[in-house]
């Protein structure tokens, strides 16, 4: 019972649309409806800029750190697991914004810092690294997340966090494939541009 409750608790602390709500209340506008359209951190900084970007990716890495928290003080690693797995179809899933959201990344990240600083350390260098290299975000989000199972492995993280890691980088990556499609038409934007 407290397993379940555990999983539905961090589903719904998931699906609370952070960029949704910042740009209704901050900025009085729907995010949905400029940029990408994403209510990720990333179509954040784009429409709303710094502040209410930053703003958004904190909170969406807050949802992910008590996702796994809850978890670690009510079992073990598989409800861990089962947390995290649960806030990042929560945040890419909202039961708020009838079943759409952002792609993972920020709460992902976050459930990854709550389990192994370390590895978030390095995927974040990853990220920057790839981003400075590329100046696309989406290849600096994939890489990153590709690079998080790898990490968890050389960090002798538990073999229940590495196939969470390898799950939700997956996962990740796959709620990109709209991004690789412009990557390969040669339209999704720089780091420093606007969606054409």
């Amino acid at each position: 019972m407290i397993a379940l409750l555990v999983i539905v608790i961090s589903y719904l602390l998931g699906s609370i649309p952070m960029a949704f709500i910042i740009g209704k209340y901050w900025r009085g506008i729907d995010i949905r409806q400029h940029g990408s359209g994403n209510v990720g951190a990333t179509n954040a900084f784009r429409v709303m800029g710094t502040a209410a970007g930053l703003t958004v990716l904190l909170a969406d890495v807050l949802k992910g750190v008590i996702a796994v928290l809850l978890a670690k003080s009510a079992g073990g690693p598989y409800l861990v697991v089962l947390a995290g797995l649960t806030v990042i179809l929560g945040h890419t899933f909202s039961v708020f914004l009838k079943f759409k959201g952002g792609k993972g990344v920020a709460t992902g990240g976050g459930t990854i810092l709550a389990l192994a600083p370390k590895v978030v350390f390095w995927a974040v260098l990853v990220f920057i690294a790839v981003v400075v290299l590329t100046k696309y975000v989406s290849v600096g989000s994939m890489t990153a997340a590709a690079s998080v199972p790898i990490l968890l492995i050389f960090f002798h993280q538990p073999w229940q966090y590495v196939l969470y890691g390898l799950v939700a980088a997956a996962f990740v990556i796959y709620k990109h494939r709209s991004n690789m499609a412009r990557l390969r038409d040669g339209m999704e934007p720089k780091i420093t541009e606007r969606f054409r």
